[in-house]
């Protein structure tokens, strides 16, 4: 994993994960699958954990697949695209689906290239900041492919369906401005990691089991009904309602101060 993704743990329970292939524009070989589901399953364990914010070293978030990974099988991931080896998903499925299933919010942020498998993975965080003139495209159609990273499970929270539909079906490039119009990402920035960075230390502030609960939720909110999401929403108050990092969050606002959470 280490010479493919690298995490640092940062005050408040952030962590500043980052793909570290830059030389290679962050493209997705066998290494950089497995090193992303490794950090992915080591962030699921770290104790204290409150946010995470994704990103990309040197010129790009993530090019997508290697070109010369193209030779071999699982689509040029070198992955048994049949095995559920990650839960719901399949190894290649898991380094952008993966994000989703962490307790803790996940900030990605996007500048230079999001290409293909690249772009799946930064649609698979929370909340998604892009700069205005980074390069987007599903581009899997050029190689004759299909999405298979997890994107369409992603994508129909987040764009119409004919938008998906055209731009599945040409392969078509757009800038990081199109991006958040469409709907793919949350918000423009010219400087998205100092941003998403911003953002992370506000919901690290937050009570942690309110926020982790919310991510339920909103996971939850994806798929369910309303009935299934209506009893959700009362159990998981019920459960929060009293606690100690409840009534720290309320201490806090009225003596104006830093809260001071118990960990998860």
């Amino acid at each position: 994993m280490k010479d493919r993704v690298s995490i640092t743990m940062l005050e408040d329970g952030i962590a500043d994960v980052r793909l570290i292939r830059a030389d290679k524009m962050n493209a997705l070989d066998a290494a950089m699958f497995a090193g992303i589901n490794e950090a992915i399953a080591e962030l699921g364990q770290t104790k204290g954990l409150r946010v995470v914010v994704l990103s990309g070293e040197g010129k790009a978030f993530c090019a997508g697949l290697d070109l010369t990974a193209m030779k071999g099988g699982g689509g040029g991931s070198g992955n048994d695209l049949s095995a559920r080896t990650h839960g719901l998903a399949n190894a290649s499925q898991g380094v952008a689906w993966g994000w989703r299933t962490l307790p803790v919010p996940v900030i990605a942020a996007a500048h230079g290239v999001a290409f293909g498998g690249g772009f799946q993975i930064f649609s698979g965080a929370d909340i998604r900041i892009i700069h205005p003139e980074t390069r987007c495209a599903i581009m899997e159609m050029k190689w004759g492919l299909v999405p298979d990273m997890a994107g369409f499970a992603l994508w129909r929270t987040l764009v119409r369906d004919d938008v998906l539909r055209e731009l599945t079906y040409t392969n078509r490039e757009f800038s990081g401005n199109e991006a958040e119009r469409l709907g793919f990402a949350s918000h423009v920035s010219d400087v998205p990691y100092e941003h998403a960075m911003e953002l992370a230390r506000v919901i690290a502030n937050k009570n942690p089991h309110a926020i982790r609960a919310s991510k339920r939720l909103a996971n939850l909110a994806a798929h369910a009904d309303d009935a299934t999401i209506l009893k959700a929403e009362s159990d998981e108050q019920l459960t929060i309602m009293g606690t100690p990092n409840q009534r720290e969050s309320v201490m806090s606002q009225m003596e104006r101060r830093k809260p001071v959470f118990t960990e998860v």
